[in-house]
């Protein structure tokens, strides 16, 4: 019969009246189990007791298929629920084969024929369905409402003899919610189970599966980065770093061309040039653009030869060759300096692209050595002040170097670009000239007089200063032996330097107007004053002499000590003053400190402090020993005499004259006062004696017609700690001596002599030459009467 065929999944093919009777049960007990329910609710039950349960249908059951409820029964995959069924119950899922080769193995669940697992609706909890009970579902027991965890259930009921579907145990189901009260809602179509497949893991050895969304989104991300890295490289080369980098391009473009600016001159009182600079010409090659050094060579070499340039030297710097680090190429080298203009333009007629020829100059001194102790001397080729006032103006006299920037081509197109190209010139502003105190006629013949005398007496060194008496201005400054500023390469290092500044001796005796002066001043003495003089004073272990000695208990006067040079007696004098008073006069009078003349490397003597005598000192430093000083600090000393009293600075620089012919003077000389005028004027007086009175040391340096004032001086100088061999001779003098107008110092260190033999000679030939070159008429009083004992 039809309803005994049996199902191909497993289930029996019910009749009409067995679809009937199994309807009425699950109508009863759907009423059952959800209270008594009844009309729509109940008809909704047995719908989906019906769309669960049973797949076939009696032929006189009316056929549902294009109604609502039949398009609700379809999957979200386009099944019904009846292909899902029969898909169960036997012929299974078409894709399952596939889907367990990709898986890599059989499902968590497996699948029995005619049995699966559902997913129970919310509110329920999943169960078995089995095909072969008729189609029969159960649902979930209800869950009360208020209870939470360990909820029970309400029994279901069944007819007598039916057993109830085994359940299968599956995940905790979802928190049963309470079913709506709304009973015309439509059936509720259960959820299509999906069943779990395992993630297994890789064998070992086996090659990782790729994933291909994964390289591509890295992929993409990389390629967003890079392009996001060029568009900021791109923004920050056309905003922020375009103007560096054509001012970069612009730089490898530009020709940096030094103007240089001419070296001031050094002119004397008089304006008289006594150094200049003039216009030369140097001559450069580029080693790495030269094809033939050899060939070169010889044509250089004929214009070359008067200035002293070997052939071989200039092969070898015009031969390519790397520079002092072995790495870089020299581009650049110097051949000659300082060569003629119109050599250089021979040069340059050459027309060798590897050879620049252009502005050169070169330091001229007309008078060869002349002042060449005061002007100096600079560097070759770059000119830097090495000596004197080249050296100690050297700022002045450069001047600022202009410059010449402009932009030009590459190649044949080497030259300056016209038009709109970069071009920035700042002309060179030549150094301002340098006007000194010195006349150049004077100095010429106190050089040469110096020269003359000393030369004979083979002096080691030998200094004639003449000081204009009023004003402390340098008329001139000699040194022997001399050297040629022109060429000071030629001469001992040690003979470069001014000995007038930079030479320390003991003054001797012409320290004792020191002494004289400071005790007039003070009253301790007058010019009648007479002192005791003994045959010899002993100070610390040391004696004392005069030469000759005198008797002890001898009455000498101030100007008979002076003319006689008596140490006894300026010793007794400085016993009277103290050694505080000595040493603050000595102070005033400028000693141990620079003069400031205007003049490097000047020395500023030295000085001993009174807390620093010795046992010996209140006998040696009043005579001029243990006291180191230069030439022209004893000359300010005498000059201060000169000058009533008042000490003025000395000074070489009158004038500093710029280009445009703006004159700047240097700060004001300092002065301060010393003695009194008429201090001043009686001690000038006592020191005529020195020249005038009978058996005086000075007497050699008197001159026919003028009053002369002045002292003698012999002592030693200063060595290693020691004193070297040989004599210091002095005489520092004034003239004339009521008024007088110059200040003459001559030093000298020979192997042996006396200041009023050596020095004083050579002192009244100075001294005429000076009076007469600038109009001084002769004294026209007698000189004072003035005695050496009382």
């Amino acid at each position: 019969m039809a309803g005994d065929t049996p199902d191909r999944r497993g289930g029996e093919r019910r009749g009409g009246a067995g679809r009937r009777e199994t309807t009425e049960r699950g109508s009863a007990a759907g009423r059952q189990r959800t209270g008594g329910r009844a009309g729509a609710g109940g008809t909704g039950a047995s719908a989906r007791s019906r769309s669960d349960g049973g797949e076939g249908r009696a032929a006189d059951e009316p056929s549902l298929r294009g109604t609502m409820s039949e398009a609700k029964r379809y999957t979200p995959r386009g099944r019904s629920v009846r292909d899902a069924s029969v898909d169960a119950g036997g012929r299974g899922d078409p894709f399952r084969p596939a889907l367990e080769v990709i898986q890599g193995g059989r499902s968590e669940q497996p699948l029995r024929a005619g049995r699966r697992v559902e997913q129970a609706p919310r509110g329920g909890r999943r169960t078995e369905q089995a095909a072969r009970g008729g189609g029969r579902t159960e649902q979930a027991p209800r869950t009360e409402p208020g209870t939470r965890g360990g909820r029970r259930t309400a029994p279901v009921e069944r007819p007598e003899g039916e057993e109830a579907p085994r359940q299968r145990r599956t995940a905790p189901a979802r928190k049963a919610q309470p079913p709506r009260k709304n009973p015309r809602r439509a059936p509720v179509r259960k959820k299509q189970s999906r069943v779990t497949v395992p993630r297994l893991k890789r064998r070992p050895g086996l090659p990782k599966l790729a994933e291909p969304r994964r390289r591509l989104r890295l992929a993409t991300v990389l390629a967003l980065v890079m392009f996001a890295a060029i568009g900021v490289r791109l923004v920050q080369l056309q905003l922020t770093d375009a103007s560096a980098y054509a001012a970069e391009g612009l730089k490898d473009r530009l020709v940096r061309v030094v103007l240089p600016a001419s070296r001031g001159s050094i002119l004397d009182r008089n304006g008289k040039i006594m150094v200049h600079s003039v216009e030369t010409r140097y001559v450069a090659v580029d080693p790495m653009a030269v094809k033939d050094p050899e060939a070169l060579a010889d044509k250089l070499f004929t214009i070359l030869d008067k200035y002293g340039v070997p052939r071989s030297d200039l092969v070898r710097k015009m031969t390519p060759h790397k520079a002092s680090d072995g790495k870089t190429n020299v581009r650049f080298e110097y051949l000659v300096h300082q060569i003629e203009p119109a050599d250089g333009d021979r040069i340059a007629a050459l027309h060798v692209g590897a050879l620049k020829v252009d502005r050169d100059e070169r330091r001229e001194i007309p008078g060869y050595d002349l002042a060449s102790n005061i002007i100096g001397y600079t560097s070759k080729p770059d000119l830097n002040g090495q000596m004197g006032i080249e050296k100690q103006y050297d700022s002045v006299l450069r001047g600022v170097d202009g410059l010449h920037v402009y932009e030009h081509g590459e190649g044949e197109l080497d030259k300056p670009l016209p038009y709109y190209s970069y071009e920035e010139l700042k002309p060179a502003r030549p150094g301002s000239s340098v006007e000194l105190t010195i006349d150049q006629d004077l100095q010429f013949s106190v050089q040469s007089a110096l020269a003359e005398r000393m030369g004979p007496l083979g002096a080691d060194f030998a200094t004639a200063i003449v000081l204009d008496a009023h004003t402390m201005e340098v008329m001139a400054m000699a040194s022997y032996p001399s050297f040629a500023s022109a060429d000071p390469g030629s001469t001992d290092p040690n003979l470069l330097k001014d000995q007038c500044t930079a030479t320390v001796f003991d003054p001797g005796s012409i320290h004792k107007v020191i002494v004289m002066g400071a005790a007039l001043q003070e009253g301790i003495i007058n010019p009648g004053t007479t002192v005791t003089v003994n045959s010899k004073v002993k100070k610390g272990g040391t004696t004392y002499t005069d030469h000759p000695p005198q008797k002890d208990g001898t009455q000498m006067t101030i100007p008979g000590i002076l003319a006689l040079s008596s140490n006894v007696g300026t010793i007794a004098v400085a016993d009277q003053l103290g050694k505080d008073k000595l040493y603050e006069y000595q102070r005033k009078f400028g000693l141990g400190q620079r003069t400031g003349v205007g003049l490097p490397n000047e020395s500023p003597g030295q000085l001993l402090p009174p807390n620093e005598w010795t046992g010996s000192s209140p006998g040696s430093i009043p005579i001029g020993n243990g006291v180191a000083t230069t030439a022209l600090q004893m000359a300010a000393v005498y000059g201060t005499i000169a000058n009533d009293g008042l000490y003025v600075q000395p000074t070489l620089v009158k004038k500093i004259i710029a280009p445009d012919g703006t004159v700047t003077k240097p700060p004001a000389q300092q002065t301060r006062r010393v003695l009194d005028p008429q201090v001043a004027q009686e001690l000038r007086v006592m020191l005529e004696g020195v020249t005038t009175l009978d058996d005086a040391t000075g007497k050699q340096a008197a001159i026919t017609g003028y009053r002369i004032a002045g002292k003698t001086g012999t002592s030693k100088l200063p060595q290693n700690g020691g004193y070297a061999d040989g004599d210091v001779v002095s005489f520092i003098g004034m003239a004339p001596a009521e008024a007088p107008r110059y200040v003459i110092a001559v030093n000298a260190h020979v192997p042996g002599g006396a200041g009023g033999s050596v020095a004083a000679p050579a002192f009244k030939e100075m001294m005429t030459l000076t009076l007469s070159s600038f109009g001084v008429t002769p004294t026209g009083t007698a000189p004072p009467k003035l005695t050496i004992y009382p």
